[in-house]
């Protein structure tokens, strides 16, 4: 039972109210996606994932090793690597060598969208329609990503293997909220100055990809739009890093003090050495779409977490700060660093990236503040709140 209800807030639209009162630490709730997918860039760069769930499918030495692009660095205590569990299950579709976390993440995908979107050999095929359309999105977006167009692959395949098609369009509908009359800044955020032509591009490869008159609905302009909309303002990235989760594991072993330095110390070798040569690409990551999730607002003041903590696609929303009967569950959409950023620079990440204005207790706090952005973003273009006429969240 969940105990949290979805309303309708007066200029802010989709809102999540808890229903009974919720202690720090206490999870809110438990979410598998819609959908999800691995990055395209990640994918590319050889991060070893679960085609259905993202969970590692390598050690964490492995992992680090690659990562450092150096087999001989040594890592400690790896008898808490988080994979040490999962290895005897790794398992692999026969057909395209997919791989997968466990026999039930195969079985999973095979339900869901796998039986239908199944390239076999053709998997490997740079002149396949998919992978054409792949190599389109990933020539227009460079990582970091913030999404993938495979996310609307997958999500085709989900509709042309369910049993239940009206079912499926109304949940895949349920994201559409808030983006009519958005869409030009979205696509501009999503794929550049050129977005209108880059569009144009994606959504010639898409209709190569999916030319079948089942998919009639969706290719046309409008439903590319639509997609491309829900994808820009709905997913949400998923971590999974082998790495990160050791060293969660290990920093809350009880070891004396001396060690716990010395163990820092390691821990922040490691980090050295992944970044030169890794930089970002740190995390088995990737994105997805998930039906609970999107419904959360946004407060630079949050009350409330979304954390990996399987390892995989699933949320969990835990408590923050404590939440009475009544009060609004939100997030952040920014991290820790962007938060102690000026309201100006916040302002400024927001619009560009989710299209709205927040107007939660910090930022009314500190509506007197002058609009500048922080040291990092003084040279940037700054916008005048006043004449922002974007939804407020």
């Amino acid at each position: 039972m969940n105990h949290f209800e979805i309303q309708e807030l007066p200029g802010k639209g989709r809102a999540m109210i808890a229903s009974k009162s919720f202690t720090v630490g206490e999870i809110i709730f438990e979410e598998e996606p819609f959908v999800s997918h691995q990055f395209s860039w990640n994918a590319a760069y050889g991060y070893a994932a679960c085609d259905h769930c993202m969970r590692p499918l390598e050690t964490l030495v492995e992992n680090v090793r690659r990562l450092a692009n150096n087999n001989a660095v040594a890592v400690p205590l790896v008898e808490h690597d988080p994979t040490t569990q999962w290895l005897p299950q790794f398992t692999q579709c026969a057909r395209c060598k997919a791989r997968y976390c466990s026999e039930d993440c195969l079985v999973e995908a095979q339900k869901k969208y796998h039986r239908v979107s199944c390239m076999g050999a053709f998997r490997a095929d740079d002149t396949h329609p998919i992978n054409v359309l792949n190599e389109t999105w990933k020539k227009m977006h460079y990582p970091p990503e913030t999404g993938t167009i495979m996310l609307i692959v997958r999500l085709m395949a989900m509709y042309q293997q369910s049993n239940n098609k009206p079912e499926f369009l109304e949940q895949l509908q349920s994201f559409q909220a808030l983006i009519v009359n958005r869409e030009q800044k979205i696509y501009h955020k999503m794929l550049g100055e050129n977005f209108e032509q880059q569009m144009e591009q994606l959504f010639a490869a898409f209709c190569n990809a999916f030319k079948g008159e089942e998919f009639a609905m969706f290719t046309t302009p409008y439903a590319f739009k639509t997609l491309m909309g829900i994808l820009g303002t709905n997913s949400q990235g998923i971590a999974t890093s082998v790495l990160a989760q050791w060293v969660t594991k290990v920093s809350d072993l009880p070891l004396p003090d001396a060690d716990k330095k010395q163990l820092d110390t390691v821990i922040d070798e490691l980090y050295e050495k992944v970044g030169d040569f890794a930089g970002e690409f740190l995390n088995n990551e990737g994105s997805g779409l998930y039906i609970l999730q999107s419904k959360i607002n946004h407060s630079c003041v949050p009350n409330a977490q979304s954390t990996f903590p399987y390892s995989n696609d699933i949320v969990v929303l835990k408590a923050l700060a404590p939440i009475q009967q009544g009060d609004e569950i939100c997030i952040s959409y920014l991290d820790e660093c962007q938060l102690e950023r000026s309201r100006h620079s916040r302002h400024k990440t927001l619009r560009e990236n989710y299209i709205f204005v927040c107007q939660c207790s910090k930022c009314k706090a500190q509506s007197c503040d002058p609009d500048v952005t922080s040291d990092e973003d003084e040279d940037d273009d700054e916008m005048d709140d006043c004449d922002d006429d974007d939804d407020m969240q």
